[in-house]
């Protein structure tokens, strides 16, 4: 069913209504997700009541949130598309009928051919990149021009995040397509991540076997601890480090850690893909280098530019916690194209949770974020966290921040910037050896 009219119309009417808060306000953006909308909605509730939190209200959303995600619910919602909602697309009056019958019919395809039920929208990505990516890329290969060429580049460039969340989700659940299709599920990535910007596997071994082992703890490729979070310089050494570095890195860890196949397997995927690319040269050097090689660069400065703000904020008294080195972001471009990516600390604290349920999770352990001092932020993205961070526009940040918990609600704007600027701190290698306990060399 979803929302009713009067609910749909009242969203609209609302959505450009901000609230204002005691040292800030809360921006609703149009495009916001409906369970973000929920979410940002409950949390501004709180605020207007820190003393009285309303368990009751706060109960009624976490309902509706996991209704939303149940197939056997009436008000089931599965994602179909990032641009548009379900929803609104079922209303407008701009869509033909036989449309909508299509639509209809495809999605009740789609949810037999998803592994959960809620992720038509990776079916509908998969056919997307399928039908333009790589037919794409093999008519730059044999018929190249520069305006194609530039072309096939930016449409690279919108697919990249989109297509690595979904790789995320599938790194963590060993797959995102029903049991039955496991062959199509497994072997795509070969198909698809190279022109994607992503080495083959890479992405599973750096990110499920390495990072979530670590923690962005000091033994993490990635980590940000050993760096000034707002230093331009410094971010430039950790991008630099990773480009040059990562190749030789990753396999030296798991060496180190005795994990001779996952090193073996990792050296030699990433080494394969460099020979993949490089025969790719052999046959068209121009092709080859819109392709593959200017989508490989981007990808991983983009991963690092994401990293560095999702850990830029770690708390000097306990660096090791989830709930103090990683951070929430309710806004559009994270959660509504990139499977609610900014629920980062959640996914931290869960890594096989469902990207789904991770508003909902949110809520429920909301006393515990209060209690952490967690840190979540509404209308700014990981790129632009990034961005205001290296141009030292703490202010910016602080108005982003939503407050959770008494004593971020008693914070005045200053009070803000001054907790973030402690959490963007460079730690001293003596200060990581007793956060971390690590023994004295």
């Amino acid at each position: 069913m979803g929302e009713s009219e009067p609910e749909r119309k009242s969203r609209r009417n609302t959505q450009s209504q901000n609230m204002k808060l005691q040292h800030g306000e809360i921006v609703f953006d149009a495009g916001l997700t409906r369970p973000d909308r929920l979410v940002l909605e409950q949390l501004c509730r709180d605020a207007s009541s820190p003393t009285a939190i309303d368990t009751a209200s706060t109960k009624a959303t976490i309902d509706t949130l996991k209704a939303l995600n149940n197939p056997n619910d009436a008000q089931f919602d599965p994602t179909v598309f990032t641009t548009w909602d379900l929803d609104d697309v079922r209303s407008s009056s701009r869509v033909p009928g036989f449309i909508l019958r299509l639509l209809e019919e495809y999605i009740s395809w789609a949810r037999r051919v998803v592994r959960v039920e809620t992720d038509v929208v990776m079916v509908t990505h998969l056919l997307l990149y399928f039908c333009t990516s790589i037919p794409s890329a093999i008519l730059l290969f044999t018929r190249f021009s520069y305006l194609h060429a530039v072309g096939h580049l930016a449409m690279q460039g919108y697919y990249m995040g989109p297509y690595t969340l979904l790789k995320h989700q599938h790194i963590h659940m060993r797959g995102v397509l029903a049991k039955r299709f496991g062959l199509i599920d497994n072997l795509f990535p070969y198909a698809t991540d190279l022109l994607m910007g992503h080495t083959w596997n890479s992405y599973y071994y750096h990110h499920v076997k390495h990072h979530h082992v670590e923690g962005n703890g000091p033994f993490d490729l990635s980590s940000t601890i050993r760096y000034q979070r707002d230093s331009a310089a410094d971010f430039a050494m950790y991008v630099g480090r990773f480009l040059a570095m990562v190749w030789f890195d990753l396999p030296r860890y798991f060496f180190q850690k005795k994990q001779l196949a996952l090193g073996l397997k990792t050296l030699g995927w990433e080494l394969s893909s460099y020979v993949a690319i490089y025969l790719a040269f052999q046959i068209n050097a121009r092709a080859a280098t819109f392709v593959f090689l200017l989508p490989l660069c981007c990808m991983r400065v983009a991963l690092m530019v994401g990293n560095w703000g999702q850990h830029a904020f770690v708390d000097e008294d306990e660096p090791d916690s989830d709930f103090r080195s990683s951070i929430t972001l309710i806004d559009v471009a994270s959660n509504r194209f990139c499977y609610n990516d900014g629920y980062h600390t959640s996914h931290h604290l869960n890594p096989l949770r469902h990207w789904r349920d991770h508003p909902s999770a949110f809520l429920q352990a909301k006393p515990e974020y209060a209690r952490q001092q967690a840190l979540v932020f509404h209308d700014i993205d990981y790129i632009f966290i990034t961005i205001y961070l290296l141009k030292k526009d703490y202010e910016h940040l602080a108005r982003c921040l939503v407050p959770i918990g008494e004593k971020q609600l008693a914070m005045t704007l200053e009070d803000r910037v001054a907790m973030l600027k402690r959490h963007t701190r460079k730690f001293t290698e003596e200060e990581i050896r007793k956060k971390f306990k690590l023994p004295s060399q």
